[in-house]
């Protein structure tokens, strides 16, 4: 039986990117307009908060120690007990009203993330309207090389692969689309982009997504209050109500990573109005008979 349960009640103003450390055994998220990068153990307790200096869409820990963020400002590493960061680089610095967005590291070691509109907070989310600013998707390699992989982006969501390494799989949230791409494991290069699944018959769009062992994709999706686990064929193999509304990001994890970690939003947006008592917590889903993957470390 599905038991989602309260793990934190942190109130994140835009809580994403929850990210277990099979490491650390800690469960890692990010409020990315309060600044802030979060962390708790797997029943919520020992909770830890750091800040960093500008609006975070996600991270990734180190091989070396430390994370790898991908900010308002382009990709930074990040030193937890200092909490200081070094600049790597803004491949977007021209367009101040774009920022980085999600992001997830490949089984090599590189970091994918891509761009967003700060256009967003003009979204609607009952009206249906959608900013046109267009980004990137942009890939780190270990080497802090950045390369731009895909264009025309309005909003970069829900990167993730396929057990396999050989899909990549990409949200543009406000084109209500997800789309797999074949995936070069070896070069870190994408090709054959087309739709794989697509939200309109739902309310809300796609936000964050995770993939489990068994290969199956599963979504956040934002203002619509559900999670969906697509099949690798696109489509839908499940659906899982949620207590709240504006869900963000999801995550496997636990000792035995078979623990859904689900993110939220406790801002108000523009036509979504926050009633829920316990927006912008972290959740956890119990009993779902799945297991996730371990999470790779950034190589640089």
């Amino acid at each position: 039986m599905v038991d989602i349960r309260l793990l934190v009640d942190s109130k994140n103003h835009l809580g994403e990117g929850p990210l277990w450390d099979v490491e650390e055994q800690r469960l890692y998220w990010i409020d990315s307009s309060a600044s802030e990068i979060w962390s708790a153990r797997e029943d919520g307790s020992d909770v830890k908060l750091y800040y960093v200096p500008t609006h975070i869409g996600s991270m990734a820990l180190r091989e070396k120690g430390g994370a790898v963020l991908a900010l308002a400002n382009g990709f930074s590493l990040y030193d937890f007990r200092s909490q200081r960061l070094t600049h790597i680089g803004d491949p977007e610095a021209d367009e101040p009203e774009n920022r980085l967005n999600d992001g997830k590291v490949d089984r090599r070691g590189r970091f994918l993330a891509g761009y967003m509109s700060y256009d967003h907070d003009r979204f609607d989310a009952n009206r249906g309207q959608r900013p046109v600013r267009n980004s990137a998707l942009y890939r780190l390699d270990p080497d802090l090389s950045i390369t731009r992989l895909e264009s025309g982006i309005k909003c970069s969501n829900g990167p993730c692969w396929s057990p396999d390494d050989r899909t990549f799989y990409f949200c543009d949230s406000y084109d209500d689309m997800m789309y797999a791409y074949d995936y070069d494991i070896e070069t870190g290069s994408l090709s054959n982009r087309r739709d794989f699944a697509s939200n309109r018959q739902y309310p809300g769009t796609f936000d964050g997504s995770t993939v489990d062992a068994e290969g199956y994709i599963w979504n956040a999706h934002v203002f619509g209050g559900r999670i969906i686990r697509y099949a690798p064929d696109g489509s839908i193999d499940r659906e899982i109500e949620f207590p709240v509304r504006n869900l963000t990001s999801v995550m496997f994890g636990g000792k035995d990573l078979d623990i859904l970690y689900v993110t939220s939003m406790g801002r108000p947006i523009k036509g979504v109005p926050q009633r829920e008592a316990h927006a912008g917590g972290v959740f956890a889903v119990h009993g779902l008979g799945v297991k996730g993957l371990p999470e790779p470390r950034f190589g640089g």
